[in-house]
């Protein structure tokens, strides 16, 4: 599982509407410093902190704020992924359309240790492979192929790897996170877990307690 993030904007436009219900702008205190890093000042980290223990409604200044990343991960992750469709949008590449323009090889799955490696070596992907070749075959008419396409997809693994693009709100991830931290799939705890923390200001995901450790 591979995630690369592509962008982070918005935390100090979220600093300032957090202030609107009192019209404390005075008060903001986040700045952008000499290396262009937005860092949040003491003054809007103890509102921020304030406002999200009191819950999502009124920690609602997380959701100003969004993150683009790609993530290629294995089809048994994005089934549990997809059950977040609150502050997350994702534009996939096409497994329907594009599953049979090129042999798969063993990069394309996400294997835990080597007996796997040899399985899909040997059984699975040839005979995932055969099937695409066929798809290929001139004398095939097209209602041929569409079989032959059917059957690549019904027995494609789960531990198939796509590749899609992600925008998701700070708010959206934080309900992630405190459903997913200590998930038995390491695609979850460690690896995502450890990708938010890197997220600039990514106490605004964990909670306050997370940043002084």
């Amino acid at each position: 599982m591979k995630i690369v993030t592509l962008n982070v904007a918005g935390i100090k436009e979220a600093m300032v509407s957090m202030r609107n219900a009192h019209n404390s702008w005075d008060k903001n205190d986040t700045v952008t410093n000499e290396d262009g890093k937005i860092v949040i000042g003491p003054n809007d980290e103890e509102l921020s902190d304030r406002l999200m223990k009191a819950g999502p409604v009124h920690g609602k200044h997380l959701r100003f704020i969004q993150v683009w990343a790609n993530i290629d991960a294995p089809m048994y992750w994005w089934k549990e992924f997809d059950t977040y469709r609150v502050g997350v949008e994702k534009n996939s590449c096409s497994t329907m359309h594009k599953i049979t323009s090129r042999p798969l090889d063993i990069n394309d799955f996400e294997i835990n240790d080597s007996e796997e490696e040899s399985y899909f070596k040997n059984t699975i992907i040839p005979r995932l492979n055969n099937l695409i070749l066929d798809t290929c075959n001139p004398d095939s008419n097209d209602f041929d192929r569409k079989i032959i396409w059917r059957k690549v997809i019904a027995e494609l693994p789960s531990n198939y790897i796509q590749h899609r693009t992600v925008m998701m709100s700070y708010a959206a991830l934080k309900n992630i996170a405190r459903y997913r931290k200590d998930h038995k799939l390491w695609e979850w705890d460690p690896v995502f877990m450890n990708w938010i923390g890197s997220l600039p200001e990514s106490w605004l995901i964990f909670g306050k307690e997370y940043r002084i450790k």
